[in-house]
């Protein structure tokens, strides 16, 4: 019996939910061969995939609908489950209550101990609680917004699933304007990471992804001051966007820019002190904090004194060069440059590729589709934690992680590389 295309991807949606919602049962065990088997069971699901839908010309539009609902209900497996005890959600319930409050998350310390009466169930055991928030003034103004809706974890989840799912409307709307094929959409939709870090873990950087997915949709449409004031509202959520800022010269005016800069100083407003703009811990996060970094790790022994900066540098100088070189609205553009800065950064947690998810809808980009994928051994690490281990990842476990994203780069550029070569001779046979 031969599967067609269709039939392919219906058996691989139904493996990703089995594995999934496995997954999910066993959430509260992160790191553990319970939570890390099933979802290495969907990563490979959701890779063959991701083939399915590069190397097919177009699926019926059925395929997308019951794609998307297979999408829904895995979320909601996740959706149901309660946060880890540590994770950063936590703390985006704190940052929102004290805005409410009247304090100033950038200055007050959640572990102070004239503070310990404004802490709620959910916030007495958030991560790093000798240091101020690091999170910038637009992901503030969101925690304030949705916990003064509802003040909890759960809430906080409601709403990056509600972003995530708008990521999926807009991309439609991006396929559907550039004649693109409708089902790429899924190659967002399935990839596991929304499942374990929107829904389940809930992570802000959805929030900057959808941001950043609306510019860019903006940009083809020439709506160039929307353009402008989503990419620094993006910005504004966290800063590994800003290395996108080349991408943007001459394609929006310089009002455009001014207005973008406006709203953005407009959102630290609220959390000026003494005449300064804070930024709370962010700085000692830069400079001590350490996780799946081996690049930067490298560069650090090599050139220690500008190690820091050179994250954002390749990150600017990338952009700068794909500006150049690729189409103007290719969602390619988009990716690389981030995902070039997050390769040298000193921590690249799980949850920071959710940025490069809505641009990874081509076979260009499958080193990064891949790196999603191999990342997911690095989830041993909370479980390695609780036996009483350093908080690093094993050698072993990030030579799996980037030794695939560099095979695959390699393939990549040797299939580039023969093309032109085999194109040559069959010209010249036929001469």
């Amino acid at each position: 019996m031969k599967f067609t295309p269709s039939s392919r991807v219906y058996v691989l949606g139904v493996i990703l939910l089995v594995a999934l919602t496995i997954c999910s049962r066993n959430f509260s065990r992160t790191g553990e061969p319970s939570f890390i088997m099933p979802l290495a069971v969907a990563g490979v699901a959701y890779l063959l995939a991701t083939r399915e839908f590069f190397s097919t010309p177009g699926f019926p539009r059925r395929v997308v609908v019951i794609g998307l609902v297979l999408a829904a209900l895995w979320h909601l497996q996740f959706l149901r489950m309660p946060s880890g005890p540590d994770d950063d959600i936590h703390r985006y319930v704190w940052d929102g209550r004290v805005q409410r409050l009247g304090y100033n998350p950038y200055i007050v310390v959640p572990s102070d101990p004239a503070v310990r009466g404004l802490h709620t169930a959910e916030t007495r055991n958030l991560n790093n609680p000798h240091l101020p928030s690091p999170y910038p003034a637009g992901a503030q103004l969101f925690f304030r917004a949705v916990t003064a809706i509802h003040e909890s974890t759960f809430a906080l989840k409601v709403a990056f699933v509600i972003c995530d799912f708008a990521i999926i409307f807009v991309l439609l709307d991006v396929l559907r304007r550039n004649e693109r094929r409708a089902h790429l959409v899924l190659a967002y939709a399935w990839n596991p990471l929304l499942a374990i870090e929107v829904a389940g873990s809930g992570h802000i950087d959805i929030v900057g992804a959808l941001l950043l997915l609306v510019s860019f949709a903006a940009l083809g449409r020439r709506w160039r001051p929307i353009a402008a004031v989503a990419f620094g509202l993006a910005v504004a959520v966290k800063l590994l966007p800003i290395v996108l800022l080349p991408l943007y010269w001459k394609r929006v005016r310089m009002r455009d820019a001014v207005l973008a800069a406006v709203v953005v100083g407009l959102l630290y407003v609220p959390f000026v002190n003494q005449g300064r703009i804070p930024i709370g811990s962010l700085l000692m996060y830069v400079q001590g904090f350490r996780f799946n970094d081996p690049v930067f790790a490298t560069l650090e022994r090599v050139v220690p004194q500008i190690a820091a900066g050179l994250p954002a540098l390749v990150g600017f100088l990338t952009a700068i060069w794909l500006r150049s070189t690729s189409p103007e609205r290719s969602p390619d553009v988009f990716a690389w440059p981030m995902a070039a800065s997050l390769l040298c950064a000193p921590t690249v947690y799980p949850w920071y590729l959710l940025w490069l998810l809505p641009f990874l809808r081509s076979a260009s980009t499958l080193p990064i589709v891949i790196w999603t994928v191999s990342i997911i051994p690095t989830y041993v690490v909370w479980h390695l934690r609780t036996l009483g281990r350093p908080w690093l990842v094993p050698g072993w476990i990030m030579l799996i992680e980037y030794g695939s994203v560099a095979t695959a780069g390699v393939i990549i550029a040797l299939r580039r590389l023969t093309r032109p070569a085999a194109s040559r001779c069959l010209l010249d046979q036929a001469g």
